[in-house]
C-alpha cells in the first residue's frame, strides 16, 4: 500500500493550490478529484460567469459608444452561442494550465471519488478511490460546496436552472425569475438584463447582496432598477406553477410571471461519504471546524475552502491552502479573515473588504466614515460617462483603516489596495504617504483620506 506525505481530496482552488505548494516543498502528494480539476469555481462558477459578464459588459459599452464620441455602424448585436463557446474555451485553457502545473510538480492526480476508510496502526489516514487504497500521513479536505435546493412547492417540476445550467444555455428565455438576491443571483441578473431579458430578483432579506455594504447595495439596486430589473425584497417564494412564481410579502400573496427560474439560494459544504465523525472531526456551520492553522479536531486532517463553511470564496480557499501546507511543513502561519475582499462583477462592480457599518453599529463599536463620489477621480470620469459610483473608507477610533467599500468600475482591482492597508494595520496618516499614479481611478483612495 503506497504511503503519501499528503493526500488532498478535492481539486478546486484550495485543492490544486495545496497540491502544488505541498509538492513544491518536497512532499509526496496525491490529489483526488471526482469531477474536473478547478472545481466549481473554474468549471461552473467564478471564471465562466466572469467570462460571460465581460461579454455582456462589452455589449453594454458598444450600445453606449456614442456617449464617448464613437459611432458603430448598424445596431449592436450579440451571439449567445459564441459567448458560451468562448466561455468554454476559457475554462479549457485554464484547466489545462492547472493540470500542467500539477504535473510539473509531480503531483499524482486521480480522477474519482475518494472515501476515507479510517486509520492504520500508525495514525496514517486510509483513503480508497476507484477500488484502490492508499495511506497518507496528512490529509487536506478541499471538497468544496454544492447548491442548496430549497423545498419550494412545484420547484422540481419547473425545469429550474442552477448556475450550472444557466452557464451552458444557448437560448435566452423571454423572462427570468432569479430566486435569491445574493452575489450569484445578482451577477446573473446583470448578465441577462444586458442581453435584453426581463429579469425579476426575489430576495427574502431587506436588501440584496447579503453581507455587502447596505448603502452601496441599495445604490446598485436602484441603478439596475433603472435598467429594467424588478426587485422583490422581504419576499418569500411560496410555490412555482405554470410559469408563475407565487410569492408572499407582509402576509399577502402575489404572482410573478417568468418563463424560466434561476435558483440562487446559497451553497453548503460537501462532507458526504467522508466518514469524518468516525475520526472525531467536529462540524461547524454544516462544514468542519478548523483552527487558525486550518487544522481540524483530528491531528492529521486539515480542511480548506468551502468545506469549512466560513468564507465561500475562491481566494480565501487559496490562502487557506497555503496556510495548511505551511503548517504541515513546519512553517508557522495563521489564517486571518479580517481583510478578505468580496466582489460582485456587475456593471458597475461593487466590492468590499473588512468591517461593514451595519455590523459595527450593531456591536456598538465606534467608527468614522470617509466617503466620496467616484467622480472625484478624473480617470473615472473620463472612462465612465455619467457613471454611478461611490467610495467609502471606514476607520476606527485610533484612526486605523478597518473597512472599505467601492461601487464603480474597476472596484474589483482597487479593493486589494484597501485590503493591504487593513491587513497591515495602516492609520490614515500612514496611508496618506502612499503615492498613487495620476491619472488612475485608484487615486480616489488618496482623495478620500483628506
Amino acid at each position: 500500500m503506497t504511503l503519501y506525505d499528503v493526500a488532498i481530496i478535492g481539486g478546486g482552488p484550495a485543492g490544486y493550490t495545496a497540491g502544488e505548494r505541498a509538492a513544491a516543498k518536497g512532499l509526496k502528494t496525491i490529489l483526488f478529484e471526482k469531477n474536473a480539476l478547478g472545481g466549481v469555481c473554474l468549471n461552473e462558477g467564478c471564471i465562466p460567469t466572469k467570462t460571460l459578464l465581460y461579454s455582456a459588459k462589452t455589449y453594454d459599452n458598444i450600445k453606449s459608444s456614442q456617449k464617448y464620441g464613437v459611432t458603430v455602424e448598424g445596431a449592436a448585436s450579440f451571439d449567445l452561442p459564441k459567448m458560451i463557446a468562448r466561455k468554454q474555451k476559457t475554462v479549457r485553457k485554464l484547466v489545462a494550465g492547472i493540470k500542467q502545473k500539477l504535473a510539473a510538480h509531480d503531483v499524482t492526480v486521480v480522477n474519482g471519488e475518494a472515501i476515507i476508510d479510517g486509520e492504520d496502526g500508525e495514525k496514517n489516514i486510509l483513503i480508497t478511490c476507484n477500488g484502490e487504497t492508499i495511506t497518507a500521513a496528512k490529509v487536506i479536505l478541499c471538497t468544496g460546496s454544492e447548491t442548496i435546493i430549497p423545498p419550494i412547492k412545484g420547484l422540481a417540476e419547473s425545469g429550474y436552472w442552477t448556475s450550472k445550467e444557466a452557464l451552458d444555455n444557448k437560448e435566452l428565455p423571454e423572462s427570468l425569475a432569479v430566486i435569491g438576491g445574493g452575489v450569484i443571483g445578482v451577477e446573473f441578473a446583470s448578465f441577462f438584463n444586458s442581453l435584453g431579458v426581463k429579469v425579476s430578483v426575489i430576495e427574502m432579506l431587506p436588501e440584496i447582496l447579503g453581507a455587502m455594504d447596505k448603502e452601496l447595495s441599495a445604490v446598485l439596486r436602484a441603478d439596475y432598477t433603472k435598467k429594467g430589473v424588478e426587485f422583490y425584497l422581504n419576499t418569500k417564494v411560496i410555490e412555482i406553477k405554470d410559469g408563475q412564481v407565487v410569492v408572499e410579502k407582509d402576509g399577502e400573496q402575489s404572482v410573478i410571471e417568468a418563463s424560466q427560474i434561476l435558483l440562487s439560494t446559497g451553497r453548503r459544504p460537501v462532507t458526504k461519504d467522508l466518514n469524518l465523525e468516525e475520526l472525531g472531526v467536529e462540524s461547524f456551520r454544516n462544514g468542519v471546524k478548523i483552527n487558525e492553522h486550518m487544522l481540524t479536531t483530528h491531528p492529521n486532517i486539515y480542511a480548506c475552502g468551502d468545506i469549512t463553511g466560513y468564507s465561500l470564496l475562491a481566494h480565501t480557499a487559496i490562502r487557506e491552502a497555503e496556510v495548511a501546507v505551511n503548517n504541515i511543513t513546519g512553517v508557522e502561519d495563521r489564517m486571518n479573515y479580517n481583510a478578505i475582499p468580496a466582489v460582485v462583477y456587475t456593471n458597475p462592480e461593487i466590492a468590499g473588504v473588512g468591517a461593514v457599518e451595519e455590523d459595527l453599529t450593531e456591536k456598538g463599536i465606534e467608527y468614522k466614515v470617509m466617503k466620496l463620489p467616484m467622480a472625484f477621480s478624473g480617470r473615472f470620469v473620463a472612462e465612465n460617462e455619467l457613471g454611478n459610483g461611490m467610495f467609502k473608507l471606514i476607520v476606527n477610533k485610533d484612526d486605523k483603516i478597518i473597512g472599505c467599500h467601492i461601487l464603480g468600475n474597476p472596484a474589483s482591482e482597487l479593493i486589494v489596495i484597501a485590503g493591504i492597508a487593513i491587513e497591515k494595520g495602516y492609520t490614515v496618516d500612514e496611508f496618506k504617504k502612499i503615492v498613487f499614479p495620476h491619472p488612475t481611478v485608484a487615486e480616489i483612495i488618496h482623495e478620500a483620506l483628506y
